[in-house]
């Protein structure tokens, strides 16, 4: 069943239930080389390396499953200075990484606004515009996105979680901070603005069944999205939904089921840029190496200063706070050699989709691009 499923040239959500629930080897061996060959065949086989910064733990939000949810007291607020989020950007460049990714808790003041726009700036002046800038601060006006994106940024990645609602509203707070048309109107928006727009999912959440993440992967196919960033759904300890650690899959499953859904949106999606998402290394030492060789194609050594990274948990156990990026790098370039995959170092990256829809004629718009182009 599996070979015929792969055959196709469009897959429907029961052929997608079908290859999520399969559980033979065989099976899975199957679609993890048709993903990887379809990866080498439309986005090369070139990982891209994404220095990560995390500029700020503070968040206004109280997602039930997050590390650094507003309510949790047990955390140690900070934010990086623009000097600090500058000079490691430069670090980064320095090494010939092509790109940084500068992440966040979601903060809609004044101040951090305008703060990481300079910082962007000074970035692009300081690196000859050689640094390819990638954000991911959460909701925001459509002129806060503007901002940034002038000031230089130019992918941004704002994950769904779910596309289901019904499961979004059991993992957030009801209130006005937390709702489901506000996080796709934010994505749309992304898109009209003009960034190489991201998105993605937890994998094995409580309560999720494979029609759900069936549906995750036509969402992110509906909404013809650049770039993917999704992992396993890992619990933290000072959270609501770290009570419900008897209610998951178990690490083994929810790892398989992780690396299946990165294979699945290569396959669907060919072109995309998909990241190996550190999360994946919590559950198998692997992970990442696992999930490149299953279509990711994007890597991301965290490049927080050790005082502060160590504040910046969404979940428990996260690894490589400490290391050393570059020995995780040349480290990573030589498992992969043996693949025959190398490291892009020096180029953005940027995703070969965003492009093509670029030179391609107009067709059909899906109903989040109407009215974006004019």
């Amino acid at each position: 069943m599996t070979d015929n499923i792969l055959s196709k040239n469009l897959l429907t959500r029961e052929d997608l239930v079908n290859l999520l629930s399969a559980s033979e080897d065989r099976e899975k061996h199957r679609i993890y080389r048709t993903a990887n060959d379809i990866k080498k065949r439309y986005a090369g086989s070139m990982v891209y390396l994404r220095g990560l910064i995390e500029i700020s733990n503070i968040c206004r939000k109280d997602c039930l499953y997050c590390g650094i949810r507003k309510s949790n007291g047990a955390v140690g607020r900070y934010t990086l200075s623009e000097e600090d989020v500058v000079d490691k950007a430069l670090w980064a460049w320095r090494r010939n990484f092509g790109s940084i990714v500068i992440q966040s808790g979601e903060r809609t003041d004044r101040q951090f606004i305008d703060t990481l726009a300079s910082a962007i700036r000074a970035i692009r002046q300081q690196t000859d515009n050689a640094l390819g800038i990638t954000l991911s601060c959460g909701e925001q006006e459509p002129e806060t996105y503007r901002q940034w994106l002038d000031a230089g940024a130019h992918r941004y990645l704002l994950r769904i979680e779910t596309s289901s609602e019904e499961l979004f509203r059991k993992i957030h707070p009801d209130n006005e901070f937390h709702r489901f048309e506000d996080r796709l109107k934010a994505l749309e928006n992304l898109k009209k603005t003009g960034y190489q727009t991201g998105t993605g999912v937890m994998i094995g959440l409580p309560g999720q069944t494979m029609e759900n993440l069936a549906d995750d992967l036509l969402f992110m196919q509906n909404i013809d999205i650049d770039m993917i960033g999704m992992g396993p759904y890992i619990p933290h300890h000072d959270t609501p939904m770290g009570q419900w650690k008897e209610h998951l899959l178990s690490p083994a499953e929810r790892f398989e089921l992780s690396l299946r859904m990165i294979a699945l949106a290569r396959i669907m999606l060919k072109d995309i840029n998909i990241a190996a998402s550190t999360a994946m290394q919590v559950l198998d030492p692997d992970g990442r190496i696992k999930a490149i060789l299953a279509g990711a194609n994007v890597f991301m050594p965290n490049m927080t200063p050790k005082i502060f990274a160590d504040n910046y948990h969404l979940y428990d156990g996260k690894p490589g706070v400490l290391d050393d990026p570059m020995i995780v790098v040349k480290e990573l370039e030589t498992r992969l050699k043996a693949f025959g995959e190398t490291i892009g170092y020096g180029k953005w990256g940027d995703s070969k989709h965003y492009f093509k829809k670029k030179t391609s004629p107009p067709g059909p718009l899906s109903k989040m691009e109407r009215g974006s182009r004019g």
